[in-house]
């Protein structure tokens, strides 16, 4: 009876220290979003205009690998059981491709704009593609950052 007590008490230790280790990123995502709020990154590849001198331009990317945490495998393998959409997972592509657009957004802090951003996604892990057990996924942004002279 007391291993079913540790076993209960580790996963409740942790599923609540997941839970805070993505709340507390999810904060500073939010925070970093706010401060790069005036750079947009646009999928438009033609948006300079004909008039505006041009200071530098230069291709960025930035990228992000986010593990998955075992109480989210278990959530992912009971719905892959049952069927349905994994939602525990959508965080963690959600966090991964926020994470690697502020990371893309953070080496060009003076640009103007970034044209034609692009975000792929793809699993990280000893059997990811076999037999669909993700380690982590990782987030490319990359995009061509546009700088104008005043």
């Amino acid at each position: 009876m007391e291993q079913f007590y540790i076993l209960t008490i580790l996963v409740c230790l942790g599923y609540i220290g997941g839970t805070i280790a993505e709340m507390r990123h999810y904060r500073s995502i939010i925070t970093r979003e706010k401060e790069f709020l005036k750079l947009p990154a646009v999928t438009i590849h033609r948006m300079i205009e004909k008039d505006a001198e041009i200071k530098s331009v230069e291709m960025v990317q930035g990228s992000a690998v986010i593990s998955v945490d075992y109480f989210k495998r278990i959530l992912a393998a009971l719905r892959n059981f049952f069927g349905g959409e994994v939602k525990s997972y959508e965080s963690l592509v959600d966090r991964a491709r926020r994470e690697a657009t502020l990371r893309m957004k953070e080496k060009t802090p003076n640009a103007d704009i970034i044209l034609n951003t692009r975000i792929e996604t793809t699993t990280i892990g000893r059997n990811a593609n076999r037999r669909k057990s993700i380690g982590s996924i990782e987030a490319i942004a990359y995009g061509t950052s546009v700088t104008y002279k005043i």
